[in-house]
């Protein structure tokens, strides 16, 4: 976790607009983010824990480096932002929705994405080990090099994502919708010669 230098406690960030602000440093607990909208908000080295983001709207905004613990993202959405190197620990994401930003490094390890939306975001090398993305869209997600050991992807929406760092021997893919192209790379994952 980022050493923080400020701590806010309990505050009420319900419905604020807290566009164009920097929070730097910063522990966040106990306080309610919902619905704050936070367009070209910057926050670095910012811990989140028990904090709730229900129907919040990101657009953006850049999360560098943050860490978030048992926090509530019910129906947040994430547009064009950049979360390079943040970690996320026992939260929540029902209705969760992402479009386009860059999400590379981030830690979802364990996370229940099950019918995330994702779209457009690079989460290169992001650590979604055990990640539960069942039933989720993730179209044109790049997710080379990233750590799908264990993640379940069964019945998810594929469709133009890069699927390199898929091993489709541990990574279970049962009625998940993908294309041609990628049908050709979890074939030659498998060991298959594609002709």
């Amino acid at each position: 976790m980022p050493e923080t230098e400020l701590e806010v406690r309990g505050k009420d960030f319900a419905g604020e607009d807290l566009s164009a602000e920097t929070f730097e440093r910063t522990a966040f607990l106990d306080c309610d983010l919902s619905e704050v909208r936070s367009s070209g908000c910057t926050w670095v080295d910012c811990t989140f824990t028990n904090c709730r983001f229900n129907a919040s709207s990101h657009d953006g905004a850049a999360f560098t480096n943050c860490s978030f613990r048992r926090c509530n993202f019910f129906d947040a959405t994430f547009t064009g932002c950049k979360l390079v190197g943040s970690t996320f620990d026992r939260c929540e994401f029902g209705l969760f929705t992402v479009e386009r930003g860059n999400w590379s490094f981030v830690s979802l390890s364990g996370a229940d994405l099950r019918k995330a939306e994702l779209a457009g975001v690079v989460l290169r090398e992001a650590d979604l080990a055990g990640a539960q993305l069942q039933e989720a869209t993730l179209h044109g997600v790049d997710l080379s090099g990233a750590w799908m050991h264990g993640a379940d992807l069964s019945g998810a929406d594929l469709r133009g994502s890069d699927l390199s760092a898929v091993d489709p021997r541990t990574t279970p893919l049962a009625h998940a919708v993908i294309d041609a192209d990628q049908a050709v790379v979890l074939a030659t994952a498998l060991g298959l010669v594609v002709v």
